[in-house]
């Protein structure tokens, strides 16, 4: 009877065992990251009787978590890659409604500034039309300072959300390693203790979310993390802490900076994965790009327009002069040259001059000294390496657009290194500076006349300033002007005098019945006209100083930039026009934007079945638990019928010895 009651207690045990292992299922069905979990039983070794071998019940050996690392390792990865691209999607989302929007965007803005100048084309005397383009150009300004105050908050956002993701990180690290040890100390005895394994798997799953990481088994117990390129994020039961500091080179950038016994490593450009590495990747990829695209557009409108406005003349028959703001003034220039804070004199910086707008790239560049005089130069978005240069040679370096030189009072010494953003900030440093709309130089300082007296058909065009001081000086060409060309039948040429002095060249030979270009310098100013028809001998022509206050050929060439290809022009390439420059960035950020989309959804997709694919082996299926309930209840009640059977056999065996 002892047997059978022992098979009996053990069953029961083991239904009570196969019951909390169900209730525990059930109970934890919406805890995330748990898996389900199963009691394994095994007949106990029977005892031999004469009759053959007899069975003595059974025994719980094992509660197992329904698991499959690969499943698991799946949605790890699937979490990771969906977090990246969804936070690179939002901030392309932002930055696509920025610079494509009619409120904020600049094509609207440059659509009204050449309108209110063909306005001012139409009627160049008008104070009213005058003043309206200066509105429009106070507009177009504010614009562009938007813009760059929204990149920079965007910026700002990136760097507070790095901060904010870096201390999660920190934390479920140093939760990580601490399952590390708690799950090494229980199994110590062999048994598996599942909770703790999912919560350790639920943790890791969660950092996955916030940067990509490497998972490596480091024994049964133990896992170790790695992120980047294999820095060691948590290893046994030690975590690292991963922190934000300034960006050394450029204080406005946070750099992500991991912590381990003592040492600190710059990671920044090795995190991919995650939502750390979407925002990076957007700040790497798209956002510097940007604020540099729309700072290189601000700096050529302000360049371009200023130069041609300094080379007519107002309304009074002064020399234009600026609209905008100085591209090179000191303001702008302290912003666009960072020595980093371990360099020989912290205090040293770079004179970094725009020289030429039409060859300005969008990259930033690194200039690292090999010695104290010595320097290259390298492009950061293509990895062009350029020079060696000598900082102490008279003559700045010249490149792509710019030139660079050593601050005065400075000292650089081998190993010294600049960070150089010629471009990034012009946006945000544009503005318009002229008040008065008498001072908007829309008449050329130049006119040209034909004699009465000529007896040809001939006839000139007015007269281009090509090249001059800027502003030009109306005194000094009011010196050597008029210019004076007469024309000589016997040899073909047009002989050009001035009371100021020589004209070079002296002579210009035509050819009668075609167009002839006519081009001369005197005095650092450079000129050009056409001549067409047929001069006869002695017809005389004469380039004079402008006095008309209605004149609006400046304007008009003004008005030309709105088409003219005046950006990217390096290396001889064709370039582009303000609008097309900033229609091509409108639409490379809008295929950006697309592409994101489309990676978020997809990824998305991807998630979701891998999560399906985890929950469809490991999940709590509620219907199944149900009846897994009704069966280990009657297992339960079978057990205790077998053990009372068992006290009634016993019961009736002792009262037929009575």
């Amino acid at each position: 009877m002892a047997d059978l009651f022992n098979i009996g207690l053990s069953g029961l045990r083991a239904s009570q065992t196969q019951l909390a292992v169900t209730g525990q299922n059930i109970t934890n069905v919406n805890t995330p990251g748990y898996s389900r979990q199963t009691a394994l039983q095994e007949a106990r070794n029977p005892s031999f009787t004469g009759s053959g071998y007899i069975g003595n019940g059974t025994n719980v050996v094992d509660v197992q978590r329904v698991y499959n690392q690969f499943l698991t390792n799946q949605v790890r990865t699937s979490t990771s890659v969906n977090a990246e691209v969804t936070a690179f999607q939002s901030q392309m989302e932002e930055l696509t409604a920025l610079l494509a929007s009619n409120a904020t965007g600049i094509t609207p803005g440059l659509q009204n500034f050449f309108d209110a100048l063909q306005t001012s084309i139409e009627d160049p005397a008008s104070l009213p039309a005058r003043q309206l383009f200066l509105s429009e150009s106070e507009g177009l300004s504010s614009r562009f300072n938007t813009v760059q105050e929204r990149l920079s908050t965007q910026t700002e956002f990136i760097n507070q959300q790095m901060n904010t993701l870096a201390g999660q990180v920190s934390r479920l690290s140093e939760s990580i390693a601490k399952y590390n040890d708690s799950i090494a100390k229980a199994a110590a005895n062999g048994a598996q203790p599942n909770d703790l394994l999912d919560a350790r798997d639920e943790t890791v799953r969660q950092l996955s979310e916030l940067i990509g990481i490497t998972v490596v088994q480091q024994d049964r117990d133990t896992i170790n993390i790695f992120v980047g390129s294999g820095q060691p994020l948590v290893v046994g039961k030690d975590a690292s802490s991963l922190k934000v500091q300034q960006g050394r080179s450029d204080p406005g950038r946070a750099e992500l900076v991991l912590a381990s016994g003592g040492s600190e490593q710059d990671i920044t450009r090795l995190v991919s994965g995650g939502e750390l590495g979407g925002l990076i990747r957007y700040r790497q990829d798209v956002l510097d790009q940007a604020m540099n695209a729309v700072g290189r557009l601000a700096l050529s409108i302000s360049s371009e327009i200023n130069d041609q406005l300094g080379k007519g003349l107002d309304i009074n028959g002064q020399a234009g002069g600026q609209l905008f703001k100085d591209i090179n003034s000191q303001d702008q220039v302290d912003l666009r040259s960072r020595g980093l804070p371990t360099n020989s004199d912290p205090n040293a910086r770079l004179n970094i001059l725009i020289s030429d707008t039409s060859q300005l790239s969008t990259s930033d560049y690194e200039v690292l000294f090999t010695s104290a005089t010595e320097y290259s130069v390298r492009r950061v978005s293509d990895n062009t390496l350029s020079g060696p240069y000598d900082i102490t040679d008279p003559t700045p370096t010249e490149l792509d657009g710019f030139t660079i030189s050593l601050e005065t009072g400075g000292t650089t010494a081998a190993g010294d290194r600049f960070l150089l953003t010629p471009t990034r900030f012009g946006s945000g440093s544009m503005e318009t500076v002229m008040q008065q709309p008498e001072a908007l130089a829309f008449a050329a300082p130049a006119r040209s006349d034909a004699s009465l007296d000529n007896r040809g058909t001939a006839k000139i065009t007015q007269p281009t300033l090509v090249d001059g001081p800027q502003p030009i000086v109306p005194a000094d060409m009011q010196a050597f002007l008029p210019i004076d060309f007469s024309y000589d039948q016997t040899t073909n040429e047009l002989t050009l005098t001035s009371a100021f002095g020589p004209v070079n060249p002296a002579t210009i030979a035509i050819t009668p019945g075609q167009t002839n270009a006519l081009e001369w310098e005197i005095d650092g100013y450079s000129f050009s006209m056409n001549m067409t028809g047929t001069p006869l001998d002695g017809d005389t022509f004469e380039v004079n100083f402008n006095t008309g206050r209605s004149d609006n050929r400046n304007a008009l060439t003004l008005s030309g930039l709105q088409t003219d290809a005046v950006l990217g022009q390096a290396n001889g390439a064709a370039g582009f026009s303000f609008v097309d420059g900033y229609g091509d960035l409108v639409q490379r950020v809008a295929t950006f934007t697309a592409q994101a989309r489309s990676d978020s959804e997809a990824s998305g997709a991807v998630l979701k079945q891998a999560q399906n694919n985890r929950d469809s082996v490991s999940a709590v299926n509620l219907d199944e638990e149900a009846a897994n309930l009704i069966r280990f209840e009657q297992y339960y009640n079978a057990s205790a019928q077998v053990i009372q059977i068992a006290r009634s056999v016993f019961d009736t065996l002792i009262n037929s010895l009575r």
